[in-house]
């Protein structure tokens, strides 16, 4: 069992919670819980860690049946993790990998496609990557200087769905959205300038939504790459929706034609 925070494997997990340049460096991120414990696929796997308390509870159950884990001590597994009431167990994981043409999505299947640029919040973040996968989004570009999306709020939210909805960084969305009009999909901003409101337009064809960041929305370099502008209706004094919200709500408009 392990019983010192100066033990090299604890004190990487605490620098894999903290710091992206630490999980870049080595490819991985932590996932805490029993569910995502259960969501990482076992190629993704490398290491799991259990507290004293989680193996006394499940020694019974095939919880941990054929698992390779590391034991920790109460009081040094909390210091491992990045919630205030860790669950007993995490996971180290290895980073997925995605190309471009995995993100249009398998054969005979019309490809929905979201363009994140720019979003801060590690829960919008998180939100979209699970509603995405709930609504048959086959892939998510999203830019260089978009949150983490392995920094450990970002997983927690995506509830699993960071291991099935593909997705990428990328330096130039300006090019990525060229790439998907060669590949004959049409590309939607939602716009205060859009003249159609968004239930208005065809998205059972390749379809690809932009969504900008939560302050600034598109820039201008962006929304210039659209085909269309579409408008999301507001009531009172509202001008815009938060970005989780307003991708969900296009998100679902392509599923429900679909």
């Amino acid at each position: 069992m392990i019983t010192s925070i100066t033990n090299a494997q604890v004190k990487r997990v605490i620098q894999l919670n903290k710091k992206s340049k630490v999980r870049r460096e080595d490819h991985c991120f932590v996932a805490e819980g029993l569910k995502l414990f259960r969501e990482t696929p076992e190629k993704l796997r490398k290491n799991v860690f259990v507290s004293e308390t989680f193996l006394n509870e499940h020694r019974s159950d095939d919880t941990l049946k054929g698992i390779s884990f590391e034991t920790v001590s109460d009081a040094v597994f909390e210091r491992m993790c990045d919630t205030k009431t860790p669950q007993g167990i995490l996971t180290v994981a290895v980073m997925p990998e995605y190309t471009r043409e995995q993100l249009l999505g398998g054969s005979g299947r019309a490809s929905l496609v979201m363009i994140l640029e720019d979003l801060q919040d590690p829960g919008n973040l998180g939100t979209i990557l699970r509603t995405a996968e709930g609504a048959g989004v086959t892939g998510i570009f999203m830019s260089s200087r978009t949150a983490d999306v392995f920094q450990p709020k970002v997983i927690r939210s995506t509830m699993g769905s960071i291991y099935r909805v593909p997705f990428r960084r990328e330096d130039d969305l300006a090019d990525v959205c060229s790439w998907l009009k060669e590949k004959r999909v049409r590309i939607f901003a939602a716009h205060l300038k859009g003249k159609n409101t968004y239930r208005g337009e065809d998205y059972t064809g390749g379809t690809a939504f932009l969504i900008g960041n939560e302050g600034n929305g598109l820039s201008d370099v962006l929304s210039a790459k659209a085909d269309v502008l579409i408008r999301i209706p507001m009531e009172g004094k509202v001008e815009s929706l938060n970005a989780a919200v307003a991708s969900a709500l296009l998100m679902y408009a392509a599923h429900d034609q679909r």
